[in-house]
C-alpha cells in the first residue's frame, strides 16, 4: 500500500460521503423553565451513524467547547426499550415509518440539511431537561390494571392451554408496544389511547387475563384520564407514527372492553 504523502490525505480517510448538518435543538433546564432552540453546526457526520450516535458526537463537541451537553434519553439502542423519544422535523422518531430514533440513520438526511429536534409535547409528559420527558404517567396506567394478579399455579406444559391462533397473533401484536409515547406526541390531543388499548388488548385476548378483564379496563381508562391525556378523535396519527405500528383496532377493542365493563358493574 503506498504511503500517504500529505497530512490532508490522512484527515480525509473515511470522510468521503460525510455530511455537514445544522441542528436546531430544544434546550430546557427543567419543567418550569422557559426553553428555547439553540443552533449547532456539525461536520463530518457519517451517513452510517445512527441518530443517537450523531448526538453523541454533538455532545463531545459541546464538552470540548466547555458547554453543557444535550440531555436525551437512551438505553438499549436496539429499538426495544422506547427510551429514545425525540421529535425530529415534526415527527416522532423522525421521517421513517416503523423505526425508533436509535434505529434511524443519518443516511435518511442530506448534506446541508437543517434538523429540528424537540422533546415529546404533552401535558402528561412534562420536560425534565432538554429532550428528556417524564413518562411516569404510562407506568401509573400500567400499575392501575395492566397485569395479571390471580394465582395461575405452576407453569403449564406447552400447548396445554388452547388459544386460537388469531387471538394469539393479535395479543402478540398488541404486546409489541414498547411504551415510547410516540402515539401521544403524534396526536393533536395528546391522547394515550393507542398505548392503553394495546396493554388492555394483550391481556383481554388471552385466557390468563379473563379473571380481571372488566376491572382492568375500568381502572386503566380511569387512570389514563386522571393523568391528563386527551381524547381520541380517530385521526390515526398515533398508529402511523408508532415505531411498532400498533393497530387502531386495539382502540376499538378497548372501547368495547370499557363499555362492557361499565354495563357489568352497573348491573351488579
Amino acid at each position: 500500500m503506498p504511503r500517504l504523502k500529505v497530512e490532508s490525505d490522512i484527515k480525509n480517510i473515511g470522510m468521503e460521503g460525510n455530511m455537514s448538518l445544522s441542528l436546531k435543538v430544544w434546550r430546557q433546564s427543567n419543567k418550569d423553565a422557559a426553553g428555547g432552540f439553540e443552533n449547532y453546526k456539525l461536520d463530518h457526520v457519517s451517513p452510517d451513524m445512527s441518530f443517537l450516535e450523531m448526538f453523541d458526537v454533538l455532545n463531545e463537541q459541546l464538552i470540548e467547547e466547555g458547554k453543557e451537553p444535550v440531555s436525551f434519553d437512551h438505553d438499549c439502542r436496539e429499538g426495544i426499550c422506547g427510551a429514545c423519544s425525540m421529535y425530529i422535523n415534526g415527527r416522532p422518531h423522525g421521517p421513517l415509518r416503523g423505526v425508533t430514533t436509535c434505529q434511524l440513520h443519518m443516511r435518511s438526511f442530506k448534506d446541508g440539511d437543517t434538523i429540528v429536534v424537540e422533546p415529546w409535547r404533552a401535558q402528561a409528559f412534562p420536560v425534565i431537561k432538554d429532550l428528556v420527558v417524564d413518562r411516569d404517567a404510562f407506568d401509573r396506567v400500567i400499575s392501575a390494571g395492566g397485569f395479571v394478579s390471580v394465582n395461575t399455579g405452576n407453569a403449564q406444559d406447552a400447548n396445554a392451554l388452547p388459544i386460537a391462533k388469531e387471538a394469539a397473533d393479535d395479543a402478540f401484536a398488541a404486546a409489541a408496544c414498547i411504551g415510547c409515547g410516540a402515539c401521544v406526541a403524534a396526536c393533536k390531543n395528546a391522547s394515550a389511547m393507542l398505548f392503553v388499548s394495546a396493554k388492555i388488548s394483550q391481556l383481554a385476548l388471552l385466557p390468563q387475563g379473563q379473571a380481571e378483564r372488566s376491572i382492568r379496563a375500568e381502572k386503566m381508562v380511569a387512570q389514563m384520564d386522571a393523568e391528563g391525556f386527551g381524547a381520541c378523535t380517530n385521526t390515526g396519527a398515533c398508529s402511523a407514527e408508532c415505531p411498532k405500528e400498533i393497530s387502531l383496532e386495539n382502540i376499538a377493542r378497548m372501547n368495547r372492553e370499557y363499555i362492557g365493563a361499565k354495563f357489568s358493574s352497573s348491573a351488579v
